[in-house]
């Protein structure tokens, strides 16, 4: 009888650790990563038919609201340009141009998906708010101290990641995102 409870015991520490590690996976996971593009990763069945289940279980827990390939693309970078972790600490100047889609935005989240208090209330910019003369060459900033222009507060000290979204892609972006051209991620000084 000792012997079968002490299996029965480790058959469910096995399965709730097994659980809890794929739980953690997907939600600290971007929305897919066999597309890489500098710092960004995308995967090239979301939103499609052909998503594998940890696409389809990231979009479920992550992706709220995810929308069909052909009307959006969803990038994530957890990184910078040079492959350091974005850190709430730092500034950050994220430079990019002109991009395939009808209208994007880029979305600071913490490393679960969720949006990160700041007290300005401001969370992303958009393709819109980028004046027209600056729309071939943009840079918007991005760290914990308020500065005027393009700016997406940190909010957090950690660890954090952006999101951005291509809505009603064009061209390459949506026929091969791995061919196009995203904005770079370079880090400015760090807090102590």
């Amino acid at each position: 009888m000792k012997a079968v409870l002490k299996w029965v015991g480790l058959i469910v520490v096995g399965l709730a650790l097994g659980s809890g590690l794929a739980v953690w996976q997907i939600r600290t996971g971007g929305l897919g990563n066999d597309v890489r593009v500098g710092p960004w990763t995308t995967g090239r069945d979301v939103g499609t038919a052909d998503a594998d289940i940890k696409t389809r279980a990231i979009v479920a827990l992550r992706g709220l609201l995810a929308l069909p390939a052909k009307e959006a693309r969803y990038f994530t970078a957890a990184t910078d340009s040079a492959g350091a972790p974005l850190s709430g600490k730092c500034r950050y100047a994220m430079t990019g141009g002109d991009i395939a889609a009808r209208w994007w935005s880029v979305t600071l989240y913490d490393r679960g998906g969720w949006l990160i208090p700041n007290r300005w209330s401001r969370y992303s910019i958009g393709s819109a708010r980028i004046p027209a003369g600056q729309a071939e060459h943009w840079t918007v900033q991005i760290g914990p101290d308020e500065q005027p222009g393009l700016w997406i507060p940190t909010g957090t000290d950690g660890p954090f990641e952006l999101t951005l979204r291509a809505y009603r892609p064009q061209g390459e972006m949506a026929r091969d995102p791995s061919r196009i051209s995203l904005p770079t991620i370079t880090k400015g000084e760090c807090r102590p």
